[in-house]
């Protein structure tokens, strides 16, 4: 074997200074992320001028045809009240959306939607869940006014109320406030 010419370098080995000095530098760049974050995600779409390849959102979104985020196996989703208005106050309508299962028997629960138009197709995407499916409520006397969306939720005391008869009562409403939907519920829950 050959001996080498050049005396072994320092650097070449590593010494706990140069554990040290990596897991320092990790750190500082770990403590520099946590500090720059993106901006919060709101369901208004960005201010200011639209492009030419934008399309220009006039109309509210329809719901069909979109991907609702609720398991319904075998059977469709089914969209059975709607409502559209400017719910951010931006000045492009969005569409609230309240969709179930289409089961042939029973009471599937309910899900309320917020859709809104991407700004590069056009096309509707689901922005806000309000009522989630898995929560088992029926949605009832739904509306949208003055930028609120307002429902009477039935819903179930406990795990052992059978689905075809909830027993609880709720109104709720919700309002866009500092980028998310605030949910406001008047006083005291009714049993039905």
């Amino acid at each position: 074997m050959q001996e080498s010419a050049v005396p072994e370098l320092a650097h070449t080995h590593t010494r706990p200074i140069h554990w040290l000095a990596t897991a320092t530098a990790v750190a500082a760049v770990v403590a520099l992320s946590s500090v720059l974050q993106p901006n919060p995600a709101t369901a208004a779409q960005a201010a200011g001028p639209r492009t030419k390849s934008a399309p220009a959102v006039t109309t509210p979104p329809d719901p069909a045809g979109v991907d609702f985020p609720i398991a319904c196996g075998p059977v469709k989703e089914l969209v059975l009240k709607q409502a559209s208005g400017d719910l951010d106050g931006d000045g492009w309508p969005e569409t609230v959306a309240v969709v179930h299962c289409d089961a042939p028997m029973g009471t599937p629960p309910d899900g309320v939607y917020v859709l809104t138009a991407a700004a590069d197709t056009g096309r509707p995407r689901v922005v806000a869940t309000l009522v989630d499916p898995k929560d088992r409520r029926t949605v009832t006397d739904f509306a949208l006014r003055d930028g609120a969306v307002s429902a009477t939720l039935l819903g179930y005391s406990t795990s052992a109320v059978p689905s075809c008869c909830p027993d609880v009562k709720d109104g709720a409403t919700w309002r866009w406030k500092d980028g998310a939907f605030v949910r406001s519920t008047p006083a005291g829950s009714q049993t039905v």
